[in-house]
């Protein structure tokens, strides 16, 4: 980690980060509010996650750090953590080294897997922060799949146990807490064994 990301992760925002937002020009407040309004019902409806909640089938292709194609269903344990981050969201950094250890410390445990999703990003400036963890990267240019599954700011991460939802964290977690990690393994106890990855 170099000096600037030390500093960062000292200080993290309190909020989770927004994307890069485009301004618009030359429009009056009234005009530009009601466009505004009109562009996030289009978008709500468009984006709406599908499933209620389910991973099972995922809306959309992602990328992997090869530049192919790649499903999210495929990459699923029995019990998961899908973590929507990126390397420009000042508040993703601090986490990402628990996040780390959190599947290091789990990786004997065959029905456990984190799925982490870069959004909007580059392989480059992953592979710059995670070096060969970035490898297990899935990227997600366009905000794509995040969006369906109800992500508009970073981070956020899903709980899923057997396809299914069980929580969600909104914002920066401490991921060496010794209760989020009992709650995991509690799921894996009550996950079954043979179901090791979903279709």
């Amino acid at each position: 980690m170099n000096s600037s990301q030390a500093s960062e992760a000292s200080n993290p925002p309190a909020q989770p980060a927004t994307p890069p937002a485009d301004r618009s020009q030359g429009l009056g407040r009234p005009a530009a509010l009601v466009l505004g309004a009109l562009a996030v019902c289009a978008l709500a409806a468009l984006f709406w996650p599908r499933g209620s909640g389910s991973f099972k089938e995922p809306g959309g292709f992602l990328i992997d750090a090869h530049g192919r194609p790649a499903k999210l269903g495929p990459m699923l344990a029995p019990v998961s953590l899908v973590h929507f981050w990126a390397t420009w969201c000042p508040p993703c950094i601090p986490e990402t080294p628990a996040l780390q250890r959190l599947a290091h410390d789990f990786a004997a445990k065959r029905d456990f897997a984190v799925v982490m999703v870069a959004v909007q990003d580059t392989t480059e400036k992953v592979r710059s922060l995670l070096g060969p963890g970035a490898d297990m990267v899935l990227f997600d240019p366009n905000w794509e799949v995040a969006n369906r599954y109800g992500t508009s700011k970073l981070p956020e991460t899903y709980l899923v146990v057997r396809g299914e939802v069980v929580e969600k964290f909104v914002g920066p977690t401490d991921w060496d807490s010794p209760e989020l990690r009992t709650k995991i393994e509690s799921h894996l106890r009550a996950a079954p064994a043979a179901t090791a990855a979903l279709p």
